[in-house]
């Protein structure tokens, strides 16, 4: 009887009773999910399913992406050890509120061929380090206030909303922080592509530039229009009524010095292409 027993319980090496568990939590929740989350869809108190997750992490029922946040892995999988959860969704899920940005959605809106391994999220929360691996991805976390989430649009990664910055806001940003759009000569090119895409909004630009307060991207971005001359009379206007005063680096990722251009206040430590522009 006893033998008859286990036999009847054990299914595939998992129990009928946490099979069940397992299956609701395939049913109710989507991408990484937190303790928490997990008592709750299970409907037990939050020590028990702390226990219950390890457990199952333990034994390859589940996937631990960091402390306290799993994904749910195929039952019949052969290493679920090595599932992986698409990277934007990690990123919504343990930075939220979040949205994904810098060179990342430069990708996203074809605004460059070139591959980054890295992915760069802004984020209102503090976190004791702005660089992070998880699942062997790394992560680039630029710290920013509430107020400072707009300009985003929401796109579907499998059944997951992620938030990612549209493409006037991308332009914004990565003129702001080059550092985080692959430095100035790949931001010139971006912006390029940008100006020549489907996506220019010449309005929302400026208005992004305007809510952001930082009068440097004024600088760059004006200098760039200029040097590859593109036609955007009504930015080039609004970036000359508004740098400011003092000189800035046009790509500050970069140490060295260079030609002090009154122009624009820049001191241009990076040639970009062919200057055009009166200095």
């Amino acid at each position: 009887m006893r033998l008859q027993y286990t036999a009847k319980q054990q299914i595939g090496g998992i129990t009928e009773e946490n099979r069940r568990l397992l299956d609701k939590l395939h049913r109710e929740t989507t991408g990484p999910f937190t303790v928490s989350i997990a008592a709750r869809v299970l409907r037990m108190n939050q020590q028990r399913a702390t226990r219950l997750l390890a457990y199952w992490a333990s034994h390859g029922w589940l996937s631990r992406i960091r402390r306290g946040v799993y994904i749910t892995v195929p039952l019949g999988a052969r290493h679920p050890s090595e599932c992986r959860e698409d990277p934007w969704i990690v990123a919504v899920t343990l930075f939220k509120p979040a949205y994904i940005g810098g060179w990342s959605a430069c990708e996203h809106w074809g605004f460059t061929e070139q591959i980054f391994s890295e992915i760069v999220v802004f984020t209102t929360r503090r976190v004791r380090t702005r660089k992070q691996r998880v699942q062997d991805t790394k992560f680039i976390l630029k710290v920013v206030p509430r107020e400072r989430i707009f300009g985003t649009v929401d796109v579907w990664r499998q059944q997951t909303k992620v938030q990612v910055s549209n493409p006037s806001r991308t332009i914004a940003d990565i003129l702001s922080e080059p550092a985080i759009g692959g430095g100035m000569h790949h931001i010139a090119q971006v912006v390029t592509e940008y100006f020549n895409s489907e996506h220019r909004n010449d309005e929302k630009l400026i208005n992004y530039i305007s809510q952001l307060k930082n009068r440097t991207i004024c600088k760059r971005l004006g200098y760039i229009l200029e040097i590859f001359q593109i036609n955007a009379p009504k930015i080039l206007m609004y970036c000359k009524d508004n740098i400011s005063s003092g000189y800035s680096k046009l790509d500050p990722t970069v140490k060295t010095k260079g030609k002090l251009v009154r122009r624009w206040n820049l001191d241009i430590n990076v040639e970009l292409g062919p200057k055009t522009g009166k200095q």
